[in-house]
């Protein structure tokens, strides 16, 4: 019995088609993951939804790949990317 081989996308990850789309663009960021594959033009931000079976047989490329988080790794959520966001569990604390 064999079993199916999907490919791994991830939300995030931008792909080449092998059509372009109507608008002049060929790259595409995905935004949905599930039995159908949401992907927004990055040229004309158009957003379809493709079949997974469809979305296989038309990738072209990797453009570049979402940074995923591993199982295991945790978030501090005090923690920001930004250092002037106040941290969210001292109501009284000023920005860093």
């Amino acid at each position: 019995m064999s079993t199916a081989k999907f490919i791994e996308v991830h939300v995030g990850d931008v792909v080449s088609l092998r059509k372009p789309h109507a608008c002049g663009g060929t790259d595409w960021t995905i935004v949905r993951l599930g039995a159908d594959i949401g992907l927004r033009c990055d040229h004309c931000e158009h957003r379809i939804l493709l079949a997974r079976s469809v979305f296989e047989r038309r990738l072209k490329a990797f453009l570049s790949h979402a940074v995923v988080p591993m199982p295991g790794d945790t978030v501090d959520p005090g923690v920001h990317a930004d250092p002037d966001v106040a941290d969210d569990r001292d109501p009284g604390s000023t920005p860093r």
